[in-house]
């Protein structure tokens, strides 16, 4: 009789937080910032269909990255929390907090059984109130953890680099196109140089308080980012002198006199 394969459940949950990891720096940052009016969700995601940053109720957003379908039926799960919730009670009885609690249950509970491999997803699951105080970040990560983040958070990606340059530019209070701009050159931040994220490629989201419809949550569409990132753009080294002055403006061509 052969002997049992055994691991022992240090090594067992550390081999499982590895893989988890390693699924999720695969992907590309998330972005929550505070600003005055709300909280900005920011992503660099081409795709138009596949969406990381999500509605769940009237004043809660879900944002994830990660594993798609994974995050996706978490996504869905929350909905119909939600609806389930709101329709029984009351709609204020809906909080972020009481979603970020059963994310956290099910993360937890997925990380520790043996029978399955753990979601390779982080979640932010964001409230707003009605004053800038009242607003909530919470973070999630594959093992269910639940972290209460304050002025910003980042997670996914290069997301070490993504927070150090936030903790440095952030500013509590920032106009929407202020956080949106310190959001996006945040993204394309490296420790070698810095890259400018073209439009058609950002998936942009907010939870705007100042909305007078019941529901907070709005999308940022590409033609209101050219709006607010519009002059982001670096002069090309053809249209600057050797001295670094812009280039003289052409003279207008001579007017013909009136023909009398």
């Amino acid at each position: 009789m052969s002997t049992p394969f055994y691991v022992s459940p240090e090594q067992l949950m550390k081999d499982r937080a590895d893989f988890a990891r390693k699924g999720i720096a695969r992907g590309r940052s998330v972005v929550a910032v505070q600003y005055a009016d709300g909280v900005l969700f920011v992503s660099e995601n081409p795709s138009q269909a596949l969406h990381k940053v999500s509605e769940i109720y009237d004043r809660i957003a879900f944002a994830a990255v990660g594993r798609y379908n994974e995050f996706e039926n978490l996504r869905i799960a929350g909905v119909r929390l939600a609806d389930m919730r709101g329709y029984a009670y009351d709609r204020r009885d809906v909080t972020g907090r009481g979603l970020a609690n059963a994310y956290a249950q099910t993360l937890g509970t997925i990380f520790s059984s043996g029978g399955e491999k753990p979601y390779e997803v982080e979640i932010f699951v964001a409230e707003i109130g009605d004053e800038a105080a009242a607003d909530q970040i919470y973070r999630l990560t594959y093992d269910g953890q639940v972290a209460d983040e304050h002025r910003y958070a980042v997670m996914g990606g290069a997301a070490d680099q993504v927070a150090t340059y936030l903790k440095e530019h952030y500013r509590a209070g920032a106009s929407l196109e202020d956080a949106l701009r310190t959001a996006v050159t945040a993204l394309g931040h490296t420790d070698s140089d810095d890259r400018v994220i073209a439009v058609d490629d950002l998936e942009v989201a907010v939870l705007d308080r100042t909305r007078s419809q019941q529901r907070k949550f709005s999308r940022l569409a590409p033609a209101r980012l050219e709006v607010l990132l519009g002059g982001r753009g670096q002069t090309s080294p053809s249209q600057v002198n050797p001295d670094g002055d812009p280039p003289p403006s052409e003279p207008e061509p001579p007017v013909a006199p009136p023909v009398s």
